[in-house]
């Protein structure tokens, strides 16, 4: 990647988990994966926003995929740079280039989440201003087809995704939403989400395309049929594909590898009839995968070193959890897991580190034990 040509500051090449250690993002380099910092605004309202970019090999230019985050509960900052790795894969290796930007206030990103009440069309603008910003960016960079976009996000993302569709950006040929919407709580949310869906469509003159599955969490198929609805009463093109249970949570559909034989086969005809690439162009194997070993089987709880029995009954719990997963564990007893989504192995390491002045280390991934003395 050419980095000076980018203009983009590279971020510190530490992350911190924890109290007391930093650790170094593993970056994909099958998928070319930088982080970058995106300038907006100037002055007092200059914010930078932590941008994660995947390319194939060259230098373009790449049609682009502009992929937008969920939010997690609690602050903003805590949360962790998305990197939609089943997405970004299939992407990539059919040729595009995948743009994930953390908006204001979000992980390393400046600036302030603001929340804006139960407003929630307001909230979504909010978001896709972030969105519009980052995009007249990176339009300007040289490995960028800016005449072949796509824009889709995932939760909150979807929603900041069908927001930024009412700005009809010029290049952008589709949207892609991933059970989109905002959950608010002490207000009629579910009515303040299908009015702003409905005003959404009535200002989207682009064409979209919708995944909500059946045992989704967050919104069930009868309020995601209502924002179809809304959506769509003023002539809106879009097209809902409602897919039935997913694992424990549909919601989680899209961060899923299991998701993309859900997800990819309507994307592709989508992607089709819009005039976007679908071939595969490059092999991108899976994140690498740690060694099994010998030290116990996988449901062996008794065998677990150092922690004590919460941290048991934890182990069981994760058990109990879909793959990918992964347990980690620390000499002081601290522990961790993390299941479903971007590397949960980091997730896990992440979770256990918070408790530990000890560095921790995995025990288990999927169903095979990792942990060496």
């Amino acid at each position: 990647m050419k980095i000076p040509r980018l203009g983009l500051v590279l971020i510190a090449a530490t992350l911190f988990y924890g109290i007391s250690f930093a650790q170094t993002p593993n970056l994909d380099a099958k998928l070319n994966e930088q982080i970058v910092s995106v300038p907006l605004g100037s002055g007092i309202f200059a914010v930078e926003l932590e941008t994660t970019i995947f390319k194939p090999p060259g230098d373009g230019p790449f049609p682009l995929l502009i992929m937008n985050h969920g939010k997690a509960p609690g602050n903003a900052h805590f949360q962790e740079r998305a990197r939609y790795f089943a997405i970004s894969r299939e992407f990539v290796t059919r040729g595009y280039a995948v743009v994930i930007p953390m908006r204001k206030g979000f992980s390393k990103s400046t600036g302030a989440y603001v929340d804006g009440g139960c407003n929630i069309g307001g909230n979504g603008q909010a978001q896709a201003d972030d969105v519009q910003g980052v995009l007249e960016y990176v339009v300007k960079q040289g490995w960028v087809d800016r005449e072949r976009i796509l824009v889709a996000g995932q939760s909150h993302g979807g929603l900041t995704t069908m927001a930024f569709g009412t700005r009809n950006f010029a290049g952008v040929k589709g949207l892609i939403n991933f059970a989109g919407g905002l959950r608010k709580e002490n207000c009629q949310w579910e009515l303040s989400l299908v009015d702003a869906f409905g005003d959404f469509g009535a200002k989207t003159k682009l064409p979209s395309l919708w995944f909500y599955g059946e045992n989704d969490s967050y919104f069930n198929p009868e309020l995601a049929n209502k924002m179809y609805a809304a959506y769509t009463k003023s002539g809106a093109n879009a097209k809902l594909i409602a897919y039935g249970p997913f694992k424990n949570d549909a919601h989680s559909m899209s961060g899923s590898r299991d998701g993309v034989k859900i997800w990819w086969p309507e994307t592709e005809q989508f992607l089709k009839k819009l005039g976007l690439p679908t071939e595969v162009l490059m092999q991108v194997g899976n994140v690498p995968q740690h060694p099994r070993t010998d030290f116990a089987s996988i449901d062996n709880v008794d065998a677990i070193p150092y922690v004590k029995e919460t941290g048991r009954a934890g182990y069981r719990n994760f058990l109990g959890r879909s793959m990918p997963r992964a347990f980690a564990i620390s000499a002081s007893g601290a522990w961790g897991w993390g299941n479903e989504g971007d590397e949960p192995s980091v997730r896990a390491m992440s979770n256990c580190q918070k408790n530990s002045q000890l560095p921790c280390k995995l025990y288990a991934v999927d169903d095979y034990v990792v942990w060496k003395e």
